[in-house]
């Protein structure tokens, strides 16, 4: 979907407010199902949404959207890296100072912090009913998944050659691309520790270093495999995706590991740290079939609400195994900082 096409479908929903169709009615109705910005409640009022920083600012194209679409929200924004606005909210709450009442993270991890410290309002069973349900929290709405993947040049392996194994990765004769300073990384390396310990992943992190070349970022990666420097590189599946789309016969193809760190499915995701019924209405926005089909078709991000299109050359999520683990547990990022850095990655 064009940005200027979903900036119109949402902009031409001014006849929202003449609907006769209540949303409790129109959940009720049929509760699993995506939810179009046709029966959402026009939002009016002020709000602040904490932003974390991501995806080349489509979201804020979809904020712009959801502002041109709603002309009487007050929508105020602060902008930043995820998990910096994660510890702002909470040292915010310490001091007795609430401004935010919205967080959308680029990340689940920080999503974590912010629900560890008790500071998110519950969601309503309407809204958790429209995503997948393995993506179902109590506290906050996972938004768009991103799969850990391992992008590797097709003229020098085929799938076939590579483990489906993160940690037989480790032992292999691979080239290896790694951007370990990259939060997404960290986060990877936190679900490593948690289903593996610190033990392994420590020993994990110091032989896979012997075989890396180490980029800035993931996007460097996937364009280090792609020129043949590496082998195999550790990135988000979007990275690939988004190579290949401007460059149809790039060198370059997916493998997944299986039932391990190596193909985790992590989350964005927004909270409410308001009771304001306008918070809860606005993210009701970010599920909307609109919106998530337009991170979907430009961002190459997954939709989780149910029914929606997955991007164009990923797999079906019921084709790929990732572990099971409560996203909210890779909030404890300290302790994989530590860890990196004792092992020389960092």
């Amino acid at each position: 979907m064009e940005r200027r096409t979903f900036i119109q479908g949402l902009a031409a929903l001014g006849i929202a407010g003449a609907l006769p169709l209540s949303l409790s009615h129109a959940f009720a109705a049929d509760i699993a199902n995506p939810v179009s910005v046709d029966t959402l409640p026009k939002l009016k009022g002020a709000l602040t949404l904490y932003l974390g920083r991501g995806e080349g600012g489509l979201y804020e194209n979809v904020l712009q959207a959801i502002q041109k679409k709603n002309p009487d929200l007050d929508l105020a924004i602060r902008r930043g890296p995820t998990a910096a606005l994660a510890n702002t909210i909470v040292a915010e709450a310490k001091a007795g100072v609430k401004r935010a009442d919205l967080f959308w993270a680029v990340d689940s991890g920080a999503i974590g912090l912010v629900t560890d410290a008790g500071l998110a309002k519950p969601m309503p069973s309407d809204l958790s009913a429209q995503l997948q349900p393995q993506f179902r929290y109590d506290e906050w709405a996972p938004v768009t998944g991103r799969i850990r993947t391992l992008p590797f040049n097709t003229e020098r392996l085929t799938k076939e050659q590579i483990p489906t194994s993160i940690m037989e990765i480790a032992d292999s004769d691979l080239s290896i691309g790694w951007a370990p300073a990259y939060a997404s990384f960290q986060s990877f390396v936190t679900a490593m520790r948690i289903l593996e310990g610190d033990d392994k992943t420590a020993k994990w992190l110091k032989k896979v270093q012997k075989r890396s070349k180490t980029y800035a970022g993931e996007l460097g990666v996937v364009m280090g495999v792609e020129r043949g420097e590496v082998d195999i590189g550790f990135a988000n599946h979007y990275y690939t995706l988004r190579l290949k789309s401007g460059k149809p016969d790039a060198k370059l193809d997916l493998a997944f590991t299986e039932q391990d760190a190596g193909c985790l499915v992590n989350a964005s995701g927004i909270l409410s740290l308001s009771d304001d019924p306008l918070a809860t209405n606005f993210m009701r926005y970010l599920l909307s079939v609109e919106v998530q089909s337009y991170l979907a078709s430009e961002a190459y991000e997954i939709p989780l609400v149910n029914d929606i299109k997955q991007p164009d050359g990923l797999p079906k999520l019921t084709s790929i195994s990732p572990p099971k683990i409560d996203l909210t547990q890779l909030a404890d990022l300290r302790p994989t900082i530590d860890l990196m850095r004792s092992s020389g990655v960092l």
